[in-house]
């Protein structure tokens, strides 16, 4: 008798629904989720509304003062989900639009496994691909709870011919027409984010990953790809 096929992450359809306008209340309520996958964690914060994705109990962030607009942020709570090996990573703005469709001009790229970006994306990612050509690469994969995630990194980052526009837009060609596709961009990389606001890329949340102690440390790719385009 075959298995029962797994059932996706309840984080899942929030951020499906959020990708069509459809938001959490803003209720200022912090939701418990089981945690993405073994060894780590996240936060996902909506406008007046937190998910905590975690294998700890509840009970264990009894002392903190959560609400959704915030506390779940707090350095405390990152730091009880991280233990005293995990690491915490940045802060990054989530967002999303529909792919397209159609096929990319982009070649794909098996050259490309030891590029920081590609290792950062296969540590917290599963079905990693990677198209590329001389401007820079592009990842698409699985990523949190099962949604399909996109990354890009610029070769020559000071560029301002519109070279990371293009390549998002050669990423959305990979993506089935009206599939949610999501991105994470540090806010602080302005660059970045722009580019995926031209591109149509809407912002719905801001998310943190935390992966535990007991995680795989590739901690060397992750501080290097921390830096990249995302």
């Amino acid at each position: 008798m075959s298995a029962a096929p797994a059932l996706p992450h309840p984080l899942l359809p929030v951020f499906l629904a959020a990708a069509d306008a459809a938001f959490p209340p803003a209720d200022g309520q912090v939701i418990f989720m089981p945690a993405p996958q073994k060894g780590m964690h996240a936060i996902v914060s909506f406008t007046g509304h937190a998910i905590v994705a975690t294998s700890l109990p509840a009970t264990d962030f009894a002392e903190f003062d959560l609400d959704g607009f915030g506390s779940a942020l707090e350095p405390g709570v990152l730091q009880r989900l991280a233990g005293p090996g995990g690491e915490i990573g940045v802060l990054d703005v989530t967002l999303v639009r529909h792919g397209q469709g159609g096929g990319s001009r982009l070649p794909m790229r098996d050259d490309l496994d030891h590029h920081p970006r590609v290792l950062h994306a296969r540590r917290l990612r599963s079905d990693v691909r990677v198209h590329g050509d001389d401007r820079g690469l592009i990842t698409i994969a699985s990523g949190l709870a099962g949604r399909t995630e996109m990354s890009v990194e610029l070769h020559h980052p000071d560029s301002s011919d519109g070279a990371g526009r293009a390549l998002i837009h050669e990423a959305l060609r990979l993506v089935p027409a009206g599939e949610p596709v999501f991105a994470a961009v540090a806010p602080g990389n302005a660059r970045s984010l722009r580019a995926f606001l031209a591109s149509g890329f809407r912002p719905i949340s801001s998310e943190v990953i935390i992966t535990a102690d007991s995680y795989d440390p590739a901690s060397t790719a992750t501080r290097e790809a921390s830096s990249c385009s995302s």
